[in-house]
């Protein structure tokens, strides 16, 4: 039979790998979204990027399939649905754009201020390690950070 102190570790690894599972597949969508928004980019600056951002969601993906498998669970493999929505959503708009560089810099604030609130939402409602907290912490500032450029990108246009 489970203590009740078993059940509440269970209980808190069980939180820690859903919301970990949750950012894991929202760091494909946005990696997946960059990748596809630098593609479609006009301007070669915006293109190299984007690509970096792309870059830094990969490592971020990394990063949280690492602490999933030191928790002896295992990763998810691809993004979620609504994520391949949002991108349904990019495609059209940018389609019917006369500037689709700034069109695409839009979607990627939308997607970029997405991922601040689901940091936010998992960072202060749920109670991680100090290293799982610490990583995702990181993680959140280097999105704020990506938000703040994107949007001067966007004024600049």
């Amino acid at each position: 039979m489970q203590t009740t102190i078993e059940k509440a570790r269970g209980k808190s690894h069980e939180e820690t790998v859903t919301n970990l599972q949750h950012l894991l597949e929202k760091n494909y969508d946005a990696e997946k979204g960059y990748k596809e928004a630098m593609v479609k980019a006009k301007d070669v600056n915006l293109k190299e990027y984007l690509k970096q951002k792309s870059a830094l969601r990969n490592r971020f993906s990394t990063e949280i399939s690492d602490v999933l498998v030191n928790l002896n669970e295992t990763p998810k493999e691809s993004g979620s649905a609504a994520g391949s929505l949002h991108r349904t959503w990019m495609n059209v708009k940018e389609s019917l754009s006369s500037d689709k560089d700034e069109a695409i810099l839009e979607e990627c604030i939308r997607g970029e201020k997405a991922s601040v609130e689901e940091y936010q939402e998992v960072l202060y409602s749920k109670n991680f390690s100090p290293e799982i907290t610490s990583m995702i912490k990181n993680q959140k500032l280097e999105v704020e950070k990506s938000l703040n450029t994107i949007e001067r990108l966007e004024d600049l246009s």
